[in-house]
């Protein structure tokens, strides 16, 4: 079986920091992709650009997407994700501190899985992360991708 790959897409390295430590504090050793905007995390799903050699058919277990990003925005990569038949039926958490709800009503729209608003405070940031982690890692039974 394939490596259980994270893709985090996440343009803020603050945050790039706190969710790999959250990662380690829970003991979740999957080999977390970080995409550090939009252009990046499209070219890394679709094998294009820097990951033009990457084996597309080994797609991550879960993006984690923030919304707002350089290049292209976490929506327009939402709305790409599900649009493309390989990665179409890829779980998508949108992970970003935005509490707007037209942000929230069109990540769903888009076919978002789910919507978490970060935590301000670390020792809550790390509990969800560990939530997040047993949900999409361990307890979720993935579509058959690319099929």
């Amino acid at each position: 079986m394939d490596e259980k790959i994270i893709l985090l897409v996440e343009d803020n390295p603050d945050d790039v920091d706190l969710t790999l430590r959250a990662f380690k504090q829970n003991k979740i050793s999957n080999r977390v992709v970080v995409a550090r905007d939009g252009t990046e995390a499209l070219d890394y799903l679709m094998g294009t650009g820097i990951y033009a050699d990457r084996d597309v058919k080994n797609l991550p277990v879960v993006v984690l997407l923030d919304l707002k990003l350089a290049k292209v925005d976490g929506l327009e990569v939402l709305k790409q994700i599900r649009g493309n038949e390989i990665t179409k039926l890829l779980p998508v958490v949108i992970l970003t501190s935005s509490i707007e709800e037209n942000d929230i009503i069109n990540g769903y729209r888009l076919g978002a899985n789910s919507y978490v608003r970060k935590p301000v405070d670390f020792t809550q940031f790390v509990d969800a992360i560990k939530l997040l982690g047993l949900y999409w890692l361990v307890w979720n039974e993935p579509a058959p991708l690319g099929k």
